[in-house]
């Protein structure tokens, strides 16, 4: 009989010893909650046992001592997660320890009855309780936060509007904030959801790691994680070392491409209805994604803009419901190129009915069509804002259709195409600007000549630049002497202004992406000693961000030339147009302003001047955009695209989020999709967009148009 009791107590102290998380394989977690949990999933993984009960109160029950019990959200954010006192009475009882989501009860916490629904507020770590490896103030992202309101006090986490990439820069005084994360006697209290973070798209990843693991850690006593089975829905395609294939890069045309499908982009007249709905005035243009069993459009209806940054709970994200001209130029450009390039029709038709659409919508007609109007020839901005004129938007649009009427070998938009660069041309004033934005309203009081004549200065590469890079294609189709001197003027301006009265938009690296362009084609041009000095200086200083994985880091340029700088305050958070960084060295990559119309603009600046630097760091540049495509098998309607941001270190998609309406994790049909796409076929078949469109015949209509436009008869 004595040996029999040894026996026995020995069988009790090991079975308290999994409970206690002596060895992790031996664990048993009692949870309540989905088994596809990817908290659960993740802990499985680790080498934990798991037990699955229907409610809080049966789970602490049925578990013995010093038990750990998981009690998740399972109707998230529609209902609060039913836990009885009578729960927390056994807790203690048992000295159990829990882990307890989005709860309808905590003794001794005042709830709020309504939850509290949020959009750029974020987690940050409000204590020390994390040490090293999350240090205070450190930022985690949350999309679509429901969150309840609670006097919880000390909080681990905390939810709150705050700027900064990283780390919440101004700290937390004088912001609203909720608690989040809590400390209790018997665990943990989170007031919102984070058993499904992978499914929620949550980051960056080093982050959550770091809380979840040390709240496992407290809880079970585990202290190693292997993060093998760490849920990720959603991933660039290709890791960052090793070496990038030309079969990668076909299958990031065909995948870039055929996205616009998958996203169901192309609108069809099944669900014109609801584009209208959520386009409304084009001041707020986004709504919920096009249902995935809706019918695709085929070009003739056109190419909705792309997604919003705005992520829902559940990882689906808004879209945005808004026609741009130049996205309809741009997406006919890239699907142009992915039909040359593979032969295949089923992208030819969609790229003519984008550009048709351009010409039979309110983009061209109106005020636009009219020979006798000042906007004549103008490509409208958008559909809900016609009347507004952006040069730089026109010069994509009409590099869009120049582009795709050359893979497709067509020229019945020539004559088109000339109208609007002159349009452009004789609303740029004496020193070859027009400023940022030009309106029908003022074009009519002041008429095209008022433009002409006035002599303003804009070094401002982003709004300007690609206008002087077409009045030099132009030149070179015609021999049109004043389209090569006012660009040449405005260029030598610009440069002589190079850096410190340039002014910038969103960072100065964008400024240099887009300055490339109009250099390389000058040197093809006028190839002069100081012509290739200006390119090369720009294009080293340029690369000088480039890093190894061939990602371009942005910059911020020098203070007081901003239009959007860094975010100046947490309640300026989320309120204009702002950089994806908040400091020089932050290591992002932004795929949107910088890094797509890079890559068009060194290819030809290497085919331009044979260097072979250029090449080399286009190469690199083409690695980096194939690997960071984003592979989804979850979410279909971002399989294929680029996002505006990436860290390149995390090897994340990852940045500030502070960008009204292209955020992080914006997608854009034209600027970012488009160029990378079709830069990848020039690429592919070792030529420039010089080269492609140098049989255009667009000298045939020019002076035909020149002579009506400027009144030449």
């Amino acid at each position: 009989m004595r040996l029999k009791s040894i026996g026995y107590w020995i069988f009790v102290f090991l079975l308290s010893l999994s409970f206690l998380g002596c060895s992790n394989s031996e664990v048993t977690l009692s949870v309540v909650g989905d088994s596809d949990s990817d908290l659960i999933r993740w802990l499985e993984g680790e080498g934990f046992a798991v037990r699955f009960f229907a409610d809080a109160l049966s789970a602490a029950e049925a578990a013995g001592e010093g038990s750990v019990i998981f009690v998740l959200a399972t109707d998230y954010p529609n209902t609060r997660t039913m836990v009885l006192p009578e729960f927390y009475d056994v807790l203690k009882q048992k000295k159990q320890r829990a882990y307890i989501e989005y709860p309808d009860f905590v003794p001794g916490l005042h709830l709020a009855s309504d939850n509290l629904q949020t959009r750029l507020e974020r987690g940050v770590v409000a204590s020390a309780y994390f040490s090293d490896a999350l240090d205070s103030l450190k930022i985690l992202g949350i999309n679509d936060c429901h969150i309840i309101s609670s006097d919880a006090e000390s909080p681990l986490l905390v939810l709150a509007k705050v700027a900064g990439l990283d780390r919440a820069e101004y700290g937390l005084a004088g912001v609203p904030n909720y608690p989040l994360l809590v400390k209790g006697d018997f665990g943990f209290v989170s007031f919102s959801k984070f058993s499904d973070f992978g499914k929620a798209r949550y980051g960056p990843e080093d982050h959550w790691k770091a809380v979840l693991s040390t709240l496992v850690s407290d809880l079970t006593g585990k202290e190693d994680f292997s993060y093998g089975t760490w849920p990720r829905y959603l991933s660039p395609t290709l890791e960052a070392g090793g070496t990038v294939s030309e079969e990668a890069k076909r299958a990031s045309v065909k995948r870039g491409v055929d996205w616009f499908a998958k996203g169901r982009f192309f609108i069809h007249a099944d669900w014109k209805e609801r584009w209208l709905t959520y386009q409304s005035d084009g001041l707020n243009p986004v709504g919920p994604p096009v249902p995935q069993a809706a019918p695709v459009g085929d070009g003739t209806l056109g190419l909705l803009e792309g997604h919003s940054s705005n992520i829902y709970f559940d990882g689906s994200q808004q879209y945005r419901y808004w026609i741009r001209a130049d996205v309809q130029g741009e997406g006919a450009y890239a699907l142009a190129a992915a039909s040359r390039l593979s032969g295949s029709e089923a992208y030819r038709q969609p790229a003519i009915h984008l550009i048709d659409y351009i010409f039979k919508e309110n983009l061209r007609t109106g005020p636009r069509s009219h020979p006798d109007s000042a906007a004549y020839g103008l490509i409208g901005w958008s559909h809900t804002h016609p009347h507004v004129y952006y040069g730089d938007d026109n010069a994509r649009a009409i590099l869009g259709i120049l582009g795709a009427s050359a893979h497709l070998e067509l020229s019945q938009w020539d004559k088109e195409m000339v109208e609007a660069i002159l349009a452009n041309f004789r609303t740029t004033g004496k020193s070859g600007f027009r400023l940022n934005r030009l309106e029908n309203k003022d074009l009519h009081r002041n008429g095209w000549k008022y433009y002409w004549d006035r002599d303003v200065v804009n070094p401002a590469p982003h709004f300007e630049s690609w206008m002087w890079a077409l009045y030099l294609w132009l030149y070179d189709k015609t021999g049109h002497e004043p389209l090569l001197e006012k660009a040449k003027s405005a260029i030598k301006i610009t440069m002589e202004s190079y850096p410190d009265e340039w002014l910038w938009t969103n960072g100065i690296q964008q400024e240099r992406a887009r300055m490339i362009l109009p250099l390389a084609w000058l040197v093809r041009v006028d190839d002069t000693p100081e012509h290739r000095e200006w390119l090369d200086r720009i294009v080293r200083k340029l690369l000088e961000n480039q890093v190894s994985s061939g990602a371009i880091r942005e910059e911020l340029g020098g203070e007081g030339k901003g239009r959007y700088g860094r975010t100046k305050s947490n309640e300026e958070y989320g309120l204009h147009e702002a950089p994806l960084i908040f400091a020089n060295g932050d290591p992002i990559a932004d795929m949107l302003y910088t890094s797509n119309f890079a890559f068009f603009s060194l290819n030809e600046a290497a085919h331009a001047t044979g260097n072979r630097e250029y090449f080399a760091a286009l190469e690199k540049l083409s690695d980096f955009l194939t690997r960071i495509q984003v592979k989804s098998d979850r979410f279909p309607d971002l399989d294929g695209a680029w996002f505006r941001a990436f860290d390149y270190e995390r090897w994340e998609f990852w940045a500030s989020n502070a960008d009204v309406g292209w955020g992080a994790w914006g997608t854009l049909t034209g600027w970012t999709q488009s160029w990378i796409v079709a830069t990848q076929v020039l690429v592919l078949q070792k030529q420039s967009y010089w080269e492609l469109t140098s049989d255009s015949q667009v000298k045939q209509p020019f002076d035909e148009v020149y002579k009506r436009m400027f009144n030449t008869r």
